[in-house]
């Protein structure tokens, strides 16, 4: 699993900017919490390289695919939830796994994860009550 600020990761795909060169459908793992975003971390190396030709051949845009052959499933084994999934489902398990974090926090003593883990639980009861609101009035969470 990757992971930031103790949040999963989300795995996707994505656009990434190399100087003036735009990489487009680049995997990509994104911190619901913080809005971190890195490239994955299979397929680096062969992000940097096409990265560094394109700038230097000039290219405004290119796209990851055409250079690159990876398997989605290889790429995102190691993640916890992927963008495909329900928004609501991904932060009630973020929240899960941030409650059992905090449990364990509180149990070694470690305050200052604590406190780390409680502002990512703000953050993200807020975005679960953001979604909640955008939900047809018929649907449970």
């Amino acid at each position: 699993m990757s992971f930031c600020c103790g949040a999963s990761m989300i795995g996707t795909r994505g656009t990434m900017k190399y100087y003036r060169t735009f990489i487009h459908n680049v995997p990509i793992l994104f911190c619901p919490v913080c809005h971190r975003v890195e490239v994955h971390h299979l397929v680096e190396r062969e992000y940097e390289l096409l990265a560094e030709y394109a700038h230097g051949d000039g290219a405004s845009e290119v796209d990851f695919r055409d250079y690159v052959d990876q398997e989605r499933e290889e790429l995102l084994a190691n993640c916890v939830n992927h963008e495909d999934e329900d928004p609501m489902e991904i932060v009630l398990n973020q929240i899960d796994m941030a409650l059992d974090l905090l449990a364990f926090a509180k149990q070694i003593g470690d305050q200052e994860w604590e406190e780390q883990l409680k502002r990512r639980l703000v953050v993200l009861n807020n975005r679960r009550n953001k979604l909640a609101q955008r939900r047809p009035s018929g649907r449970r969470t």
